[in-house]
């Protein structure tokens, strides 16, 4: 039972992470129904940007790292400077690669998409290299003992920073002008657009918002696993991509479920025995996670909190 647990919080930190960077995927899906695939590298972007900002205040090790007020004032900056230029990065990738294929057949904007996301693959590659980039553990390292269970100073901040940043894109979009706007646009475009909204404006707004969490994942997500790869925004951004269709594409909510879910799956994946999968189920956690996605499909098509809604015009 202890191990359970303790795996539990395991799952349920790096699900944060996942939740995170799925609910740019769904914001995405729910606005103009396409499926970003270059969101994952995006994510992988800012995480090499959170290492360049370290190495800016000449931070390249845990031995370099600052106390007190001034590490808390770096964390800050490089929060807001991972989201700000992934925010940015989001909103050019939207201008350039898919607003002119918004009103094209769905198959050329999702090519599209995964054109972006070799580039992105290939500018990561060039920036810092083909190998795995250290990520300065800056944050004190201390555990905490509750009952069972331990758990460490890392994982509460990565918990509480993905918490807040869920509850505020929660807040934005069910309770102020700009959400209800995009929730406007999400259920029709034009008549959205005959109601005076700026549908452009919204869109880019949306990728603006998603790009900015995938940024804040990226901090949180090196400072718990110390390190970077240019093919980091692929694998991850699977998972998220998961989570958000596990959750209900296009529901935020679902999206944050369905990314706890996955961090959740896949550490309780790690428990099964030798004896009931070769190699124990570290070395199949992955396919764990398929395995309950198809079986929940299966019975829930549009996902756990997703709604089935019919095909728009």
């Amino acid at each position: 039972m202890t191990l359970f647990l303790q795996e539990l919080v395991v799952g349920i930190t790096t699900g944060a992470i996942y939740a995170l960077i799925a609910l740019g995927y769904t914001m995405v899906y729910g606005i103009i129904e396409l499926i970003n695939f270059a969101h994952g590298d995006i994510f992988m972007i800012g995480t090499f940007v959170c290492v360049t900002i370290f190495a800016a205040f000449g931070i390249t090790s845990s031995a370099s790292a600052p106390t007190g007020f001034a590490l808390v004032g770096v964390l800050l900056v490089t929060l807001l400077g991972s989201m700000l230029i992934c925010a940015v990065l989001g909103v050019v990738i939207e201008r350039v690669a898919y607003r002119p294929l918004r009103n094209a057949p769905r198959l050329a904007p999702l090519i599209s998409a995964i054109g972006v996301s070799l580039i992105l693959e290939d500018i990561g590659k060039l920036w810092k290299g083909i190998n795995f980039v250290s990520f300065p553990q800056i944050f004190p390292q201390i555990t905490y003992s509750i009952g069972p269970i331990t758990i460490s100073s890392v994982d509460i901040l990565v918990i509480v920073v993905a918490l807040v940043l869920m509850v505020a894109l929660q807040w934005l979009v069910t309770r102020t002008r700009t959400g209800r706007a995009m929730r406007a646009v999400a259920q029709d475009r034009e008549a959205a657009a005959l109601m005076g909204v700026n549908v452009n404006r919204i869109i880019a707004i949306t990728f603006f918002i998603g790009a900015a969490l995938a940024g804040a994942a990226g901090l949180i997500y090196g400072l718990k696993f110390g390190s970077t790869i240019f093919i980091l925004g692929f694998t991850l951004g699977l998972f998220a991509f998961t989570a958000a269709v596990l959750g209900g594409i296009g529901n935020l909510v679902g999206a944050m479920l369905g990314g706890v879910l996955i961090g959740v799956i896949e550490a309780l994946a790690t428990l099964i025995p030798d004896s009931v999968l070769p190699h124990g189920g570290a070395a199949w956690h992955e396919a764990v996670i398929f395995v309950v996605l198809i079986l929940i499909l299966v019975f829930r098509p549009s996902g756990l909190l997703g709604q089935q809604t019919s095909e728009k015009a």
